[in-house]
């Protein structure tokens, strides 16, 4: 069992709170990315973080401006470090991250959905996605309805693809299951 003391629990608060720099509406924390924060006396601070994938452009950012955050509290010295294992899932986006990505028009990953092991690419194919297709079916983040379609495997980001709502016919991003 893991230890964190009470300025370790502050400092990964902080560390937790800084929006995603390609998806503000949401913190690192809410993200899942912030893994720990290991004080190495008053002044010095380890953060661990995990990218979304590995080759994420944005993970410097993230570091860039977790480092920011604490120093702008007093720490001295901060470093982040990478960690690749345990790697991360869209499980790991909190209840509330999920809550604000359909507010914001994105449809959330589906919870338990994430592939484990290796993954089917498939190429070329528009698919639709119904009620009774699969685990669970990708809902329209405007309306709610399970029919929608998959307009492009990438969007904006690469972690996100862009759908249709075959129902209120409204484009959106869904934050792919990793």
């Amino acid at each position: 069992m893991v230890t964190v003391t009470p300025l370790e629990a502050e400092l990964l608060e902080l560390a937790g709170s800084v929006p995603d720099p390609e998806l503000p509406v949401l913190t690192l924390r809410e993200l899942g990315v912030v893994r720990a924060v290991h004080a190495r006396g008053e002044d010095t601070v380890e953060v661990e973080l995990t990218p979304t994938y590995t080759g994420c452009p944005a993970i410097e950012a993230m570091s860039h401006d977790i480092e920011r955050v604490l120093r702008d509290h007093g720490v001295r010295e901060v470093t982040v470090r990478t960690v690749l294992a345990p790697a991360w899932s869209t499980d790991d986006i909190t209840d509330e991250g999920r809550r604000k990505l359909r507010e914001y028009g994105i449809a959330p990953p589906r919870v338990g959905a994430a592939p484990s092991g290796p993954v089917r690419v498939e190429l070329g194919a528009t698919r639709t996605t119904r009620p009774d297709d699969g685990p669970a079916p990708v809902r329209c983040p405007h309306c709610g309805s399970a029919e929608t379609e998959l307009l492009s495997r990438f969007s904006s980001t690469a972690c996100k693809a862009l759908r249709r709502c075959l129902a209120c016919r409204e484009p959106f991003d869904h934050f792919k299951e990793l």
